[in-house]
Parts: C-alpha cells; sequence; structure tokens
C-alpha cells in the first residue's frame, strides 16, 4: 500500500527544507508572543550577519548562570523546618459493601 498524496506532500516539502539547511518544528508559547516568535524564527532562518548577531545576542541573554550540583537539596536545608507540621489525619477509609 502506497503513501497517500499528503503524506508524499509533507515528505517533499522536508526535502525541500532540508536542502535549504532548515527545519520545521513546533514551539509553544502564549498567544500574544505569536507574531514575536515568528519574526525571530524568519530573522533565524536568514543566513547574514543580522541573524548571527541576533543568533549570539540570545544566547548570551538565555543561558544565564548555570545552576549548581544540589540547589533544591539547599534551598530545603534552608526551609523553616521548624514551622511544618508534617502530620496527617488518621482516616479509617469507605466502606465498601461486598
Amino acid at each position: 500500500m502506497g503513501s497517500t498524496s499528503q503524506a508524499r506532500a509533507v515528505e517533499n516539502y522536508r526535502k525541500r527544507l532540508s536542502k535549504r539547511g532548515l527545519m520545521r518544528f513546533e514551539v509553544q508559547g502564549l498567544k500574544q508572543d505569536r507574531e514575536l516568535v515568528r519574526a525571530v524564527a524568519s530573522r533565524l532562518a536568514e543566513s547574514g550577519p543580522e541573524a548571527t548577531e541576533l543568533r549570539a545576542a540570545m544566547r548570551q541573554k538565555l543561558a544565564g548562570k548555570p545552576g549548581k550540583k544540589g540547589g533544591v537539596l539547599a534551598a530545603l536545608r534552608q526551609w523553616p523546618i521548624g514551622d511544618l507540621d508534617l502530620t496527617r489525619p488518621f482516616e479509617e477509609g469507605r466502606k465498601i459493601d461486598l
């Protein structure tokens, strides 16, 4: 059984993108950021100095400081444990009619 015409069209489209060095992918974001994400993606798809500059600026901005190992444990150790009440009330459970 052969592939449908729609599947072939998608495959051919992806091959054409690949020849141009591009790849299609999906991202999730807020509705109000839709045009911004599209504009950034189209700028990054260009092969020029502006795209290289934008790419470098975004990498630098998003990189931030690397997370330290054991950060969650350190945060838990700083928590005021004396204020926590970890007791649970006892419940017998449901009565089931068998």
